[in-house]
């Protein structure tokens, strides 16, 4: 079976094929591209257009690699002692499964989500190279070895925030999602809006990427933060006239707060706002 894309995912043939080659080799699929350009809603959709159960991983940066495999809660254990409870006989009570074994221990081969690698310490992924290599890892408390049933189908994403590993990445398959041309973006516009008018579409798109081609930008608005503001648009029923006939002496776009999210980019855009209305004179 092989990932075709979803009626909610727009998926390039690239990204389609990334994805099938990452599962055909049975290695981890790294991707990697802008925020807000699908990386975690990709794992979702892989899982829904394969037919397979989805777990999800969300990486902060106090996570360990231990916590994905198991932890085991002596705190717990040595409370239970003390009143005098039954089940501190069996220290299997007190190990709590990672989002790792769960995936291997699945009845059914799953898609598991590593979701924002690069926000861990350094050595993260380099802990779990053993355990994604050989698809296995042993339990010390208990003596035991915890074997995929069906080796998962591994995608993780990283925004750049950190250097991984070398010996990591070559145990990967890599993936860098483009930021969409305007076709793509009108597809990806049409599956969220399917009854909005093109007018609407046509203007909010050269304002965006507009926005985009701005020089000294510090965050480039997102595929996300454009979805957002054409629902705004909508919601508020901004005119097409507003949007088609815009001031260029006043460059902050309508409701700019779904597309500009710190103030500095505000203040650049009201800057060349000023400067154009000096060269107008």
């Amino acid at each position: 079976m092989k990932f075709e894309g979803t009626d909610r995912y727009v998926a390039t043939d690239d990204l389609r094929m990334a994805v099938n080659a990452a599962v055909e080799l049975q290695r981890p699929l790294l991707i990697k591209g802008e925020p807000g350009t699908g990386k975690t809603m990709l794992a979702e959709e892989v899982a829904q257009g394969l037919g397979k159960p989805l777990i999800q991983w969300h990486i902060k940066s106090t996570t360990k690699a231990q916590q994905g495999l198991y932890e085991y809660d002596a705190v717990s254990r040595l409370r239970d002692s003390q009143l005098g409870d039954e089940k501190v006989y069996d220290i299997a009570n007190y190990i709590k499964r990672g989002k790792l074994w769960e995936a291997f221990t699945a009845e059914e081969q799953a898609v598991l989500l590593i979701d924002e690698i690069d926000k861990a310490d350094i050595e993260f992924p380099n802990d779990l190279l053993q355990e994604l290599d050989r698809m296995e890892f042993f339990v010390y408390e208990t003596g035991e070895t915890v074997k995929a049933r069906h080796r998962p189908i591994i995608i993780i994403t990283s925004n750049n925030e950190k250097e991984l590993p070398d010996a990591f990445l070559r145990r990967c398959f890599f993936h860098f999602i483009n930021f969409p041309d305007r076709d793509t973006m009108r597809e990806i516009i049409d599956v969220h809006y399917p009854g909005i008018t093109q007018v609407l579409v046509q203007e909010a798109l050269e304002i965006f990427f507009d926005l985009r081609a701005v020089p000294g930008l510090k965050k480039k608005p997102s595929t996300s933060e454009l979805i957002d503001w054409l629902k705004l648009l909508m919601a508020d029923d901004i005119p097409d006239e507003i949007l088609r006939e815009r001031d260029h002496s006043k460059a902050i776009p309508p409701l700019y707060g779904a597309l500009l999210k710190n103030e500095q980019d505000v203040h650049l855009l009201e800057r060349l706002a000023f400067m154009h209305r000096r060269e107008s004179r």
